[in-house]
């Protein structure tokens, strides 16, 4: 198959397409949040980027939570779908494609794969038995079990023993392949300690793995023999590639690879992390196609110290979240306090502590008492300053110089927590400027060269900051752009991404003689609670 070579200006990237057995959580939310700031920051960079997202929608757990409800399977997943669609909507989640596993597109695609893999050699029927979670639709090894049988990751959960008469893909048939990847491409399994649990799994010795089940109606027939149904990740993976279809195209291969295959990026949680750094590569080698160029697998999210559960009544509603707090406050939180790739921790306290000191006093504060000063003793116009004017040894001006190549780095590393205190630093240091230059006693005193001097170089590293943050906090940045005079909204992305490109608006030194919009007005209000 002849694959067109993407471009550098070209970047496709994928969250999970979650299983929709109940509606999304806190964690879906995570991963989505995290894949949209990584399309935003590529897309300031000039990138053509395509986003997928989607719902796995065949597989046991989902036809026995559809059995509970008394509806068919189709139904329930129906019903379920707005409800990722609703929240990514709340999020500004501003995705490029939706997949989903039940469309009738997408059968083809994997019927075609299967196809190519089956001429290959590489799948065979043989007897499958052990321990098998349907929750996690994965067999467990009985040493990872816990007592009275239950899954590791879903305690809750007691596995059920299968024995039956299966298809296998031959896993075992790419050891040395994968390992050799790998080493030649150490950068394909990210973090570091993801990439460690995937070379310590190989290491034992990769085993054939199941890619149909028996007795189970919900999926697809194997291409081969209807009395088996396939596998829910040899159907769910390949959900990314009938993404890639354009609308009008006949779903094949050929048509859904032309343009953006490789995927650039997919984003996972680390219980998926298996699927996609071991048998996704190699099931891609068995079809003879290239593969991504990285998977990055983040750690879970509790709340108050705790995992998250029903049984726990401790879960953590995004809808609830955002409704409350908007999503700007949910997006910075999770992204600027979570070391994205580790596990980490949901607090009410402290991210309301977080948001005020952060958004609300820092930033928001900077800004207005800021745009009440130029309205005060320039006019409401901003300064008509040459940045060449502005010595080097400015601190705001030394700091500003370097940080765009500094976040830059921090983007696309994921490293969205570094980002944020990089431009963090720059906004508490211009605080810091303000107060210790103190423009409203220079102008008393009749200096306004020197007042306009200091307000610019505060102006312009908030608008720096803000552009820097825009992929985290669109709305906020937005606000602050178009009260500075700028008529840039980032969430209008494909505009935003011409009218704002990150070698022009990441550099220091841009904001001169803008008009001041309107009244100074509080970009993020600070949030009170009784607590």
């Amino acid at each position: 198959m002849n694959l067109v070579n993407k471009t550098e200006k070209t970047f496709a990237l994928t969250t999970p397409l979650y299983y929709v057995n109940d509606v999304p959580h806190i964690g879906s939310a995570y991963t989505t949040i995290a894949a949209d700031v990584v399309a935003r920051f590529n897309r300031l960079q000039g990138h053509q980027v395509l986003l997928i997202t989607g719902t796995d929608e065949h597989g046991q757990k989902i036809q026995r939570s559809a059995a509970n409800l008394g509806k068919p399977p189709q139904d329930f997943c129906d019903e379920i779908v707005p409800s990722f669609l609703n929240l990514w909507d709340l999020l500004d989640i501003q995705y490029d494609r939706f997949s989903r596993t039940t469309a009738p597109r997408h059968q083809g695609i994997v019927k075609e794969f299967f196809q190519r893999v089956w001429e290959n050699g590489d799948i065979y029927q043989g007897e499958q038995k052990g321990w098998y979670c349907v929750s996690c639709e994965e067999f467990r090894e009985e040493r990872d079990l816990l007592a009275d049988k239950h899954c590791p990751i879903h305690t809750n959960k007691q596995v059920e023993w299968r024995d039956e008469q299966n298809y296998f893909f031959r896993l075992s048939k790419y050891q040395t392949q994968l390992e050799e990847f790998y080493q030649s491409h150490p950068d394909f399994i990210q973090p570091v300690s993801r990439r460690n649990e995937v070379f310590n799994f190989v290491a034992q010795g990769l085993q054939d793995f199941s890619i149909s089940r028996v007795n189970l109606d919900w999926g697809f027939p194997v291409p081969v023999d209807s009395q088996h149904t396939l596998y829910v990740w040899f159907d769910a993976l390949l959900g990314y590639v009938t993404a890639l279809l354009e609308p009008d195209a006949e779903p094949t291969l050929a048509n859904a690879l032309q343009a953006w295959w490789p995927i650039n990026l997919h984003l996972i949680g680390k219980d998926i992390l298996r699927f996609h750094a071991v048998y996704w590569p190699a099931m891609l080698m068995s079809a003879g196609l290239p593969l991504p160029d990285r998977v990055f697998g983040h750690g879970f999210l509790t709340k108050d110290g705790q995992k998250m559960g029903k049984t726990l009544g401790n879960t953590l509603d995004p809808i609830t979240l955002v409704e409350n707090y908007g999503s700007d406050a949910v997006r910075y939180y999770f992204l600027k306090e979570i070391e994205f790739g580790k596990d980490g921790d949901f607090n009410e306290i402290r991210f309301i502590n977080v948001l005020n000191a952060d958004l609300a006093n820092d930033l928001g504060n900077l800004l207005n008492r800021t745009l009440n000063m130029v309205k005060k003793y320039c006019a409401s116009q901003v300064p008509a300053i040459n940045q060449s004017a502005i010595p080097i040894e400015n601190p705001l001006k030394a700091m500003g110089l370097q940080l765009g190549e500094r976040v830059k780095q921090a983007y696309t590393a994921l490293a969205f927590n570094e980002a944020c205190h990089y431009v963090l630093s720059l906004v508490q240091a211009s605080n810091k400027f303000i107060d210790d230059q103190a423009p409203w006693s220079l102008y008393k005193q009749g200096k306004q060269s020197e007042v306009e001097m200091v307000l610019y170089a505060v102006l312009e590293s908030v608008r720096l900051a803000a552009y820097l943050l825009s992929p985290i906090i669109p709305n906020i940045s937005s606000d602050i752009y178009q009260q500075l005079g700028w008529g840039i909204n980032f969430n209008e992305q494909k505009e935003s991404a011409i009218l704002a490109p990150f070698c022009t608006h990441s550099t220091w030194g841009i904001l001169s003689d803008q008009q001041i919009l309107g009244t100074p007005k509080p970009v993020f209000k600070r949030i009170e609670t009784s607590k």
